[in-house]
């Protein structure tokens, strides 16, 4: 293995084959941290955030914020207290808004806040075309007015009001900009087909304590019962990332070794298995029957080492398909993961990714790596298992197949480089750090913002 100063920039270089074995500790939910620090803009007083994922598109948005005037104070390096007394929309940093997803779902607290605001066209992964047309219909709704022009949208506002609304699609950032907005709104919101993911769960934790009157929590319909004045200062602890841990679970199966993952919402653990499962891989928890049914409830998740990885056929013996939906369906966040685990699988089956036409271009690099795929179509593959992979020169196009490119590096008999691993660090926390701990042979050279 090459010293980390000849490993080119942006890259890992990873020596595969090894089965990893140790304790695996998940990270907080990313995709609950970012409309969470764009809720703290609800409120002229104090948050304190606990568990909060040090990744880029966390650090991002933190850069955002300051760019607003908010106050940002560390406490360590996962806990900081924020506090948006003083809040200037006409600061915001455009620039920096186009580099992330999230910036989207600063329109709602900001048109809140202020009655006005301009942003981008926001930024994020590059997996088929990402609509927000159910942002500005719902935002619309309440009371705002939305213009595009010169490439910019334009956000104002004399008041919003509540209302009852069903979603065009069951959209999780959509759900999220509406809930921050009729938190502020007059009179009562009602949103049906809301998503009902674990980040938006988080989120609706979070501005309850804030002091907002939200019911359906987890549900695809939810109250909001709007208040005209800012909500309270509040401590919080972010959720620890179900899609974090999904990505663990399969590359555990992948690479053979025991592994623990502790401190895991049992309510995120069947959703998962519903897609993992019909790949043959097996977990075991400790949690009572009881105690699963008690709210936010956690255990440590055990992989078992050498998992018999057998694709469970449908009735008849016919080829399975795993597809992905909302939740509590499998997410599309791991459909990348449950390709790779299927390339390790004794048996033919489907992945039907239906909600990104893009997601799936990139097992053409598995391909290269050895795999048996064929791709019907941008949304449905074919994979024959199991193959052994070998290790090459990949580039990660997202966060997400980043990620099952490294898991398929990890089980890959050879070396592989990947780049352009700043895509998979938005996501995921001090892998390099982690992996090792479980007996990974890899390392990384010099990132683009380590200069």
């Amino acid at each position: 293995m090459k010293n980390s100063n000849t490993i080119p920039r942006d890259c890992y270089l990873v020596e595969g084959g090894t089965a990893l074995s140790g304790v695996l500790r998940p990270s907080g939910s990313k995709n609950a941290a970012l409309p969470i620090l764009a809720a703290t803009l609800l409120t002229d007083k104090p948050v304190k955030l606990v568990n909060l994922p040090h990744i880029r598109d966390v650090q991002v948005m933190l850069r955002l914020l300051a760019s607003l005037g908010v106050e940002i104070e560390w406490e360590d390096k996962n806990s900081v207290t924020i506090t948006a007394e003083n809040v200037d929309p006409d600061r915001l940093d455009l620039d920096l808004c186009e580099s992330v997803r999230a910036s989207i779902l600063l329109a709602s607290p900001l048109l809140a806040r202020s009655g006005s605001l301009i942003l981008p066209p926001p930024g994020g992964d590059v997996i088929g075309r990402r609509r927000l047309d159910t942002h500005f219909i719902s935002l619309e709704n309440l009371g705002a007015e939305i213009n595009f022009d010169k490439g910019l949208f334009n956000f104002s506002c004399s008041g919003l009001h509540g209302r009852k609304m069903l979603l065009d699609e069951p959209s999780v950032t959509a759900t999220e900009n509406v809930i921050m907005a009729a938190t502020q709104a007059e009179g009562e919101t009602v949103i049906y087909n809301a998503a009902c993911e674990p980040n938006v769960q988080d989120l609706i934790c979070f501005l309850k304590s804030m002091g907002a009157h939200i019911e359906g929590s987890g549900t695809n319909r939810i109250l909001i019962r709007g208040k005209s004045n800012l909500l309270e200062g509040t401590t919080h602890c972010i959720t620890n990332d179900h899609i974090e841990i999904g990505s663990f679970i399969g590359l555990a199966a992948c690479c053979r070794g025991k592994i623990v993952i502790p401190d895991v919402p049992v309510n995120i653990i069947e959703p998962i298995m519903n897609g993992f499962s019909r790949l043959g891989i097996q977990v075991e928890y400790n949690t009572s029957e009881e105690q699963s049914k008690i709210e936010k409830a956690h255990t440590d998740l055990v992989i078992p080492a050498h998992q018999k990885l057998i694709v469970q056929c449908d009735r008849g013996g016919a080829v399975p398909t795993i597809y992905d939906g909302p939740w509590p369906g499998f997410s599309p966040d791991l459909t990348s993961t449950a390709v790779v685990v299927a390339t390790q699988a004794n048996g033919t089956c489907l992945v039907f990714e239906k909600m990104f036409e893009s997601r799936l271009f990139f097992v053409d690099k598995l391909v290269a790596m050895g795999a048996r795929i064929i791709q019907c179509d941008p949304h449905r593959v074919v994979i024959s298992g199991p193959t052994q992979l070998s290790g090459t020169d990949v580039s990660s196009p997202d966060i997400r197949a980043g990620m099952a490119l490294l898991t398929a590096a990890l089980c890959a008999e050879g070396t592989s480089l990947i780049r352009n691993v700043h895509q998979i660090e938005r996501g995921y926390c001090n892998l390099v750090g982690r992996l090792k701990l479980l007996g990974a042979t890899i390392e990384k050279g010099e990132s683009k913002t380590d200069q």
